[in-house]
């Protein structure tokens, strides 16, 4: 059995501020972390490999400080990590990011073996757009299992799973083949605390690196330049007023309020 699990580096949402006067992100100070979602997907894998055997792989795409990720998810038991790095992926949409990972992939596959089961966060927290793991999956030509939130069978002989995934409607269970593409929810499992031989190893672990100088790729399909997706325009919603406060006995509280509804239900009716 082997897994592969796409990460992404994201800044901590909880901690990023708006700057009101330019309308874009403050992010001097902002600490980088491991996309939530992803940490589930690292979770699950491994938990596939504790109970068949195997070994999981991780890959992600950016500047050498994502190999701090990569090590968070060799403490958490994945096996080996692998960083797609260079100039030319700057300014990558989703489109060009899903042709870089895909090419990533196969040259893991190259090294590592063929892959049963690719995992990735149903979406990237500082993006929000869900497009990533899809157009990985799309490429690679295999079944895709998007917003997964529990794996009910795994079976490797016969060489399929049992999956449940949220729909708009509620949630729907499917038998797919194996080899599968999954983008993960945070409710599939519960994060487990990593030994400390965990925690030794991905110290003392090599992040390997990729780039366009050894993975064969077409540089017409990587970076802003061959990145069909443009933002026109970015602004961010005017700041909320606070709502008016209502004092008094409630009959004077009611009235208040009807009054100050009154020229809508006007324009209403």
């Amino acid at each position: 059995m082997h897994a592969l699990v796409f990460i992404k580096q994201v800044p901590d949402a909880s901690q990023v501020r708006i700057n009101y006067e330019t309308g874009t992100l403050i992010r001097e100070g902002v600490p980088a972390i491991l996309n939530p979602y992803e940490v589930h997907a690292v979770e699950e894998a491994v938990k596939i490999k504790q109970k068949f055997g195997g070994k999981v792989t991780i890959l992600t795409m950016g500047p050498l400080q994502a190999a701090d990720a990569l090590k968070e998810c060799l403490s958490r038991g994945a096996d080996k990590g692998y960083l797609l790095s260079d100039r030319i992926f700057a300014g990558s949409d989703t489109l060009a990011t899903s042709y870089a990972l895909y090419e990533g992939a196969k040259k893991i596959i190259e090294l590592e073996g063929e892959i049963d089961f690719f995992f990735a966060g149903k979406q990237a927290i500082d993006g929000d757009t869900a497009q990533t793991g899809p157009g990985i999956a799309t490429r690679f030509n295999i079944p895709l299992v998007t917003y997964l939130t529990k794996l009910d069978e795994v079976n490797l002989e016969e060489k399929y799973v049992v999956a449940t995934r949220l729909t708009e409607f509620g949630q729907e269970t499917l038998k797919v083949p194996i080899p599968v593409f999954f983008t993960v929810e945070e409710s599939l499992n519960i994060l487990s605390h990593s030994p400390l031989p965990w925690l030794v190893k991905a110290a003392q672990s090599k992040i390997e690196i990729l780039s366009g100088e050894n993975v064969d790729l077409d540089k017409n399909q990587c970076g802003l330049r061959n990145s069909p997706t443009i933002v026109k325009k970015a602004f961010t919603p005017e700041k909320k007023q606070r709502g008016a406060t209502l004092t008094g006995t409630f009959d004077e509280v009611v009235d208040q309020a009807a009054e100050k509804v009154a020229p809508f239900l006007n324009n209403i009716l």
